[in-house]
This record gives structure tokens, C-alpha cells and sequence, in this order.
């Protein structure tokens, strides 16, 4: 499988595509692999992770060369994928020794009931293009110290960042088998999934791809964890600071060449500000320096590749139609950038609520900008689409903000105050309701979901109380 650069179409390296028998082999080691590292005790399976934050400490600047060369970053913005791994490292190696159970009540006399956490077994890692380490990372790390083995089918459009970031568990010492990845495409993906032996596969893109997924995962009863497509909004209202919230606001909506999840892709804002906010905006998007990754100052770096841009143009072209006026980009750049690449004017249209094409993502820098009078008819807007992924409020007035994360504010996995809707944390769980998919990955107990749970009753007595009452005498 032939790998090119998103900078400039360049070939830069190619890969083994694996054929169904590889895929067969690798869900095999995997599967053995699993039934010795199980019995590692957690704590010297943190140990191992700890080696391998150590390794990517020392190669953090060439990882994240890797990933500018590749899918396109700014370094930046690499690197501080890369500082991704490097943290949820840190987190797996303290969660080694807080695997905890719970000790309940029981009912019975001289009866301990208590919950213990298992390893799950083989875990299939599928991931996308715009995050070709971190999102691994954050999968692979908390499954390697839950006593889980880990197989990575990562995107045909980041096989050279996959290889690069799998070499280092190697180099960390890890036992064959523990952790593999399998090149190729959709059908490699499909084969894992269809696996009786992964009893869960975490899968990140596209809402299409999670369907497939949950269905084919689904009819065997394995488990998913899905963390698909975002629609995300922002809601910006007429106390907030906009010294605050429009940097936030830009850096939201074209970061990554707006090829993020939690990009911003809506904008919601009070009628009373909303003509000041659209031509600030314009002239912050016209200060955007946009082209080569790896030039200095270089905000803004290409799409993956030429569906992208198509995808962009179409929607751009659906807005018009369907009512939007366009405000400021949209237009393929073709001096002064690499040719080859997809460069392009990052856009803001102004739409007059959620069209039909505004309820769908689409992959690239298009922010939708539209307006508000009362702020349960925003919030209603925020909702209004079928992702619900990450939001965001920016406001002054405390009854805004507590409005907007309570159970009758954002619908979504992410909900923020004055701060954007992009650059998640990895200590809090990354994830979204509704056809984002409902999964949790990273934090606060997104572990549980790569172990299995034992619940124990324990008799330490001489005779044999049954629950509830029940007699039954033989």
C-alpha cells in the first residue's frame, strides 16, 4: 500500500497490506497474548507503559515530524498530539494501581459481597486519519493495563505515522503478540470486527463506518465503543468577552484544517453583537496564514486529500442553494503552496438556522454562523442536529452557564464554558450522545470499558440464607 503526504501528493513510504489470513494470524497472537498478560499484575503492567512514555519523551519531535509529513499538521499541533500520548502514559501508569472494585452491602448474615474488574481480552482498535497517534493512544494504553491485548487497524491515509508510533512498543520491551497492527483498508477493519475473538472493538469516524461497525459487532453480541462524527456548536452570547471567545471561536473552527471531531461547525450568536462578531471574524480569517505545514508561522495546513475538498466544495455549493450566504473563504489556494496539496481559505457562511446541509458534518474548515434572540432558542439550535459530540457557551452570566451543562442545556459528551469546543483534556472521558455513538475513551472511568466486571458473594458462615427471603428446604 503506497503512503503519500497530504503536503504536497508526495509518495513518502509504503506498507504490507494484510490479507485475511494475516488479519486470522494477528487475532490469534492477540488472543494468546491476552491469556498470559492477564495474569501480569496491573501494577507491573503500568510499568511497561511507563516505558513506553519514556521512549516517546525522548522521540517526541520525531513522531510529530512524522505526522506533519504525513497527514498535514502544523507542528504544533503534532507535537501536542504527541504530549496526548505522553499524558494518557502518565494516567494508564496511576490507573495500574486504581483498578477498584466495590465492596456492597449484603443482605444475608455473615455473607461479603463485593465487584471485582477482569481483562476483557483481545481489544481492535480502529482509527482515523486526523489524530494518527493520540486517539491509538488513548485506546491501547488503558487496555494494556487492564490486562488487555490490542490489535491497531489505523487509517490507510496515516499507515506511516501507525508504524512509526507501533515501533516504540517494541523498543518498550513488549511481549509478542501484545500489541499489532494490520495495514489496509475498510475489509481488514470489517474481518476484526467480525472476530468472535474481540470482544470489543473501539472504532473512531465516520457516522456510516460506526454504523457498520455496530452492526457487525452487534449480531455476534461483542461490544463497541464508538466515537463518531461531530456536528458541534457554540454559543456566543451578548455578555461574553469576545477577547475570550473569538481566538477560541477561530481556533475551533480551522484548526486542523478543520479535520477534527470537536471541530467548530456552528456558531450561534445573539442578534445584538452578531453583526461585530461576523466582521472581526472575517478579519481574524484574513490574517489566517494558510500552506506549508512546515513553514514558520503556518496556521493552517492542507486537507488529506482531494475527497476532501470535493466534500468542502459540494457543501459550500448546498448552503448557497438551500439559503446560506457566504461570507469570507471557500476558495482552493494555488500560489504559494506545494502543489500537490489541498489548500484552502478556510469559510464562513451565514446561515438562518439548521439547513439541511448544516445538519451534516462535513469534514473541513466551513463554519456556519447564525443567529439568536432568546437563549432556550439557542440552545434548542445546539441541539438541533442528530451529533452530539462537544459545545461550547460563551457567557458572563452564571445562570447562562449553569443553563447550558445541565440536564436541559447541551445534549452533547463535551460541554464547555468560555472555552472552545476543541483541545479535549485526556483526564476527563472523550465522547458524545446520539449518532456520535455513546462511547467514552481516555478518562475518568472510560477503563471500565476495557474490562469486564465479576460480581462476588462470599459465605463465610454455616448455613446458607438465600436472598430475598426464600425458603427452600430439602
Amino acid at each position: 500500500m503506497i503512503c503519500r503526504s497530504a503536503i504536497d501528493g508526495r509518495v513518502i513510504g509504503e506498507v504490507n497490506e494484510a490479507s485475511p489470513e494475516d488479519v486470522a494470524v494477528a487475532i490469534e497472537r492477540a488472543r494468546r497474548a491476552a491469556a498470559e498478560w492477564r495474569v501480569v499484575p496491573a501494577p507491573q503492567r503500568g510499568q511497561l507503559v511507563g516505558r513506553i512514555a519514556e521512549i516517546v519523551r525522548r522521540r517526541k519531535h520525531e513522531l510529530a515530524e512524522t505526522i506533519v509529513n504525513e497527514v498535514g499538521k502544523i507542528p504544533s499541533e503534532a507535537e501536542g498530539e504527541v504530549q496526548e500520548w505522553i499524558d494518557v502514559c502518565e494516567y494508564a501508569v496511576g490507573l495500574s494501581r486504581q483498578l477498584y472494585g466495590l465492596t456492597v452491602a449484603s443482605e444475608r448474615p455473615n455473607h461479603r459481597m463485593m465487584e471485582q474488574w477482569h481483562p476483557l481480552g483481545p481489544v481492535g482498535i480502529v482509527t482515523a486519519f486526523n489524530f494518527p497517534m493520540a486517539v491509538w493512544a488513548w485506546n491501547a494504553m488503558i487496555a494494556l493495563v487492564c490486562g488487555d491485548s490490542a490489535i491497531w487497524k489505523p487509517s490507510e491515509k496515516a499507515a506511516m505515522c501507525a508504524q512509526a508510533a507501533h515501533a516504540v512498543l517494541a523498543e518498550a520491551g513488549a511481549p509478542p503478540g501484545l500489541s499489532q497492527v494490520v495495514q489496509g483498508r475498510g475489509d481488514v477493519g470489517q474481518t476484526i470486527c467480525e472476530s468472535k475473538d474481540m470482544p470489543l472493538i473501539s472504532a473512531t469516524g465516520s457516522v456510516p463506518m460506526g454504523r457498520q461497525v455496530s452492526v457487525t459487532v452487534g449480531r455476534r453480541l461483542g461490544r463497541c465503543l464508538l466515537e463518531l462524527g461531530g456536528n458541534n456548536a457554540a454559543i456566543l452570547t451578548a455578555s461574553a468577552d469576545l477577547n475570550v471567545a473569538l481566538p477560541a471561536i477561530v481556533f475551533s473552527a480551522v484548526g486542523t484544517a478543520g479535520q477534527r471531531c470537536t471541530t467548530l461547525r456552528r456558531l450561534i450568536v445573539h442578534e445584538s453583537i452578531l453583526r461585530d462578531v461576523v466582521e472581526r471574524l472575517r478579519a481574524m480569517y484574513g490574517r489566517l496564514r494558510i500552506g506549508d505545514p512546515r513553514s514558520p508561522d503556518v496556521l493552517v495546513g492542507p486537507l488529506i486529500d482531494e475527497r476532501a475538498w470535493l466534500n468542502m466544495r459540494g457543501a459550500l455549493e448546498q448552503a448557497a442553494a438551500q439559503g446560506g450566504t457566504p461570507i469570507c473563504g471557500g476558495e482552493m489556494i494555488v500560489d504559494s503552496v506545494p502543489a500537490g496539496g489541498f489548500y484552502v481559505k478556510p469559510a464562513i457562511v451565514s446561515v438562518p438556522g439548521n439547513l439541511d446541509i448544516v445538519r451534516e458534518e462535513t469534514f473541513a474548515p466551513i463554519l456556519y454562523v447564525m443567529s439568536y434572540r432568546e437563549f432556550d432558542d439557542a440552545v434548542a439550535l445546539q441541539n438541533g442536529v442528530r451529533q452530539g459530540l462537544s459545545s461550547a457557551v460563551f457567557t458572563n452570566d452564571v445562570r447562562e452557564a449553569e443553563w447550558f451543562v445541565s440536564a436541559a442545556g447541551s445534549d452533547c459528551g463535551i460541554a464547555n464554558v468560555n472555552i472552545g469546543t476543541s483541545g479535549a483534556e485526556i483526564g476527563g472521558a472523550f465522547g458524545g450522545e446520539k449518532d456520535t455513538g455513546g462511547g467514552r475513551e481516555s478518562g475518568s472511568d472510560a477503563w471500565k470499558a476495557y474490562m469486564r466486571r465479576a460480581t462476588n458473594t462470599i459465605n463465610y458462615g454455616r448455613d446458607l440464607p438465600l436472598a430475598q427471603g426464600v425458603r427452600f428446604d430439602v
